[in-house]
This record gives C-alpha cells, structure tokens and sequence, in this order.
C-alpha cells in the first residue's frame, strides 16, 4: 500500500514538473516570436523603401515590426484547429487532410511490420535453436544491419517502379535487424534446464518451440519489435520526404515548400505525438508478456 502511495506521488510529482517545462517552454516561444516595437515612421523613406520593409515583416507606419519570421504559439494552435477541424477532406493529389495523410503512412508501417514479422521471427527461432545457423548467417547480418534503410531507395525505386511499395519496402528492411536479432538472442538465452525437461517428457520440436521456448523468449521478441517500430515510424517520414505522393513526410516537405512553418511544426509534433503512441502500445504488449522468475 505504502508503495503504491509512493508510486502516485512520484506520478504526480513528475506530472507537474512536466507541465512547468511546458509552460516555459511556451513562454520562451512567445517572447522570442513576439512583435518588438519600434520608433516607425515613413519619414524620409521612399515607396520602394517602404514596400521593401513591408515585404521583410516591418511595418514603418504600424511602429512594430516582427522579430522573425517564426510562428508564435498561437498561430500554431490555429494551425492545429484547422487541421484537426477537417482531417478527412481531399481536394486531390497536393491537397489532403491529415488523417488521410496519416493513414497512409501507418499503412505503410504496418506493411512494412508484418511483412518483417513474417521473415524475422522464424528466421530468429532458427539461428536461436542452431550454432551452426547462427555462425552462417552472422556474417550477413553484420554486413546489412549497418546499411542506412534509405540507401536501399534508389535500388528499390528501379527494382519495384512504385514508390508506395518501395516505401514498404524501406520498413520492412529496416524493421527486420531489430527483430531477427532480439528473436534469436532470447531464444538461444532459454534456460537449459527448461529444454531438458521438456527432452526428458519427449516433447515434439514444434510443441517445444510453441509452448517452452516461445514464452520464454516472448519479452525479448517483443522488445525487438518495440525498437523495429520505433524505427520504422522514423524511417518512413525520410522515405515518404524522397518518393512524395502521399504521407506524412510528404506533407511536412509540401508544406516546407509552401513556407508554412507553422504547417511543418504541426506535422512535427503528431509525428511525436503517433510515435509515442505506438510505442506505449507495444511497451503494453511487452508487459503483459514479461514473466516474474
């Protein structure tokens, strides 16, 4: 009881100390974006002159000029309310909502995630179970793991002639090193007295792998796919910046283009924010399947 006391303090404690970041943060936003005054006059300047400061943000006979041309903060809430107003609505190929734009980069994702699943997670049980695997293809996962997802794109691109596809495939062979590996580390680390129990009853392999070292391993796997997604969700915005189209990555690079920096911020923070999302469901899963020795 007193643990659980102490656990809710902590959670309140660091709820509020987030929230006084935040609020700073937001301070310091507006007073570095906020106009500044200044002595203005039209006084001795020629129409050019005037037109040229009017052009960089000034305004001579308003007395105010902008410090920069950076969004304040509540010109990003504006932003957000009328992204999130109208999410679904598409006005053709430049011009989506968001949440189709979203849509189509999870989808992506989620493509990409399976399509790893599928060839890491037997691949894993198979180098886990067998040295004589784990020696052969150790050299090809060395070699592979350290190449940049986005270095496999232009050969994709002529390969596949689609750039969709050929963002799956961009996920799928940056989410399948995370996963192979934790598969195969936490099959290989099961306990060996586990094994040999399960020779002693004469389990069949398949039973042995599905209801001995599957359990076992599950919190390793599971971690694997927890930093496969992680990395996936980042890649894909890279990705979806060179293939255009649609996405949330061409959305940020389209507005870029526009020079709505407000636009790209917006498009920065739900990238954080579905990032995070994913990853507190995968954590959720990694926890349901973590035992206590």
């Amino acid at each position: 009881m007193a643990m659980n006391r102490t656990s809710t303090s902590l959670t309140v404690r660091a709820a509020i100390v987030s929230l006084l970041l935040l609020v700073l943060m937001l301070g310091g936003w507006h007073l570095a974006t906020a106009p500044v005054a200044s002595a203005g006059s039209t006084a001795g300047l020629t129409q050019e002159q005037i037109d040229y400061l009017k052009l960089m943000g000034k305004d001579p006979a308003a007395g105010t000029q902008k410090s920069s041309g950076f969004p304040t903060p509540a010109q990003l809430g504006r932003t957000i309310v009328e992204e999130l107003s109208d999410p679904f609505y598409d006005n053709g190929p430049n011009d989506k909502g968001i949440a189709i734009q979203l849509g189509w980069s999870l989808l992506r994702v989620g493509l990409g995630f399976a399509l790893a699943c599928v060839v890491a997670v037997p691949a894993g049980f198979l180098i886990g179970m067998s040295p004589l695997m784990r020696k052969a293809f150790d050299p090809f996962i060395q070699v592979l793991k350290p190449i940049s997802p986005l270095a496999w794109m232009p050969l994709a691109l002529y390969t596949i002639k689609d750039s969709s596809v050929s963002g799956v495939f961009v996920i799928f062979i940056c989410s399948v090193w995370p996963m192979l590996i934790n598969t195969a580390f936490g099959v290989a680390s099961v306990k060996r007295e586990w094994l040999n129990v399960a020779s002693t009853l004469e389990v069949r392999p398949l039973r042995r792998a599905l209801r001995v070292i599957l359990p076992a391993a599950a919190p390793t796997i599971f971690t694997g796919m927890r930093i496969s997604m992680g990395i996936a969700w980042l890649v894909i915005v890279a990705a979806e910046m060179l293939v255009g189209g649609t996405g949330i990555g061409y959305f940020l690079w389209n507005e870029w283009n526009n020079l709505s920096l407000a636009h790209v911020i917006f498009a920065i923070l739900l990238i954080g924010v579905v990032g995070m999302l994913l990853d507190l469901g995968f954590a959720a899963l990694q926890k349901k399947v973590t035992y206590v020795e």
